[in-house]
């Protein structure tokens, strides 16, 4: 039976986006196929992890009571579609994926599993990684049918461009957009006052824009 690598589990708050302050249990994999300049997340193989089959990871999972839903996260868990068709048809939760929206013939292996998507739209301002639009422009044509948001990490260097190019993909795919600074630790990267004038340009082009900084870095939590 297929193995993959696990780098934690564990149980915390989301931080991030429309469901911040629900309890999740975090399921981190191993392994992306982007490396984004703000990256702080220990997803890597070297050191430790885990390796469980998908009938081992599906009890660790269902034995967990009391959450609102399992958080696919990463690295990027895509990576690990072939596992994931065999894993989440034993899980008894609700399904959250959060993914770079990159991957979008591996997320169709997975849609009928899949409940909430968490897709980050990668501006290359923020994480030096170019012509990420088409990747999601495909992604999001895939995500139709499921419940999905887009989250978009930005700096100072965000562009008009930019703010354009992601208005197009929302309301192309009628998804709303969480606009979320990035962060130096517990703190933004940028003023409360720029990040609200970057949101009113968003407002300016569509109007399902929300500002919702990385609530779980406040809190000091994962």
């Amino acid at each position: 039976m297929n193995k993959v690598k696990i780098k934690e589990i564990f149980e915390s708050i989301q931080g991030e986006g429309p469901y911040v302050g629900y309890k999740q249990l975090f399921v981190r994999f191993c392994n992306c196929n982007l490396k984004c300049n703000y990256c702080d997340t220990e997803f890597s193989d070297n050191g430790n992890y885990i390796e469980l089959n998908p009938c081992e990871l599906a009890d660790k999972i269902n034995s967990y009571n009391n959450i609102h839903s399992v958080s696919l996260t990463g690295g990027e868990p895509l990576l690990s579609a072939d596992f994931l068709k065999e894993l989440l048809p034993r899980v008894n939760k609700k399904i959250y994926l959060e993914t770079n929206a990159t991957l979008a013939e591996k997320f169709v292996e997975i849609k009928p599993f899949i409940d909430i998507v968490s897709a980050d739209i990668k501006l290359e301002s923020a994480t030096g990684i170019k012509g990420s639009y088409k990747f999601h422009d495909k992604f999001f044509e895939n995500c139709r049918g499921v419940e999905t948001f887009a989250k978009i990490v930005f700096n100072s260097n965000i562009t008009d461009e930019e703010i354009y190019s992601c208005c197009i993909l929302g309301r192309k795919y009628g998804i709303e957009l969480i606009l979320q600074p990035e962060m130096n630790g517990d703190v933004m990267a940028v003023t409360a006052e720029f990040a609200s004038k970057i949101l009113d340009k968003f407002l300016e082009k569509y109007e399902k824009v929300r500002l919702i900084p990385q609530v779980h870095k406040f809190l000091s939590i994962r």
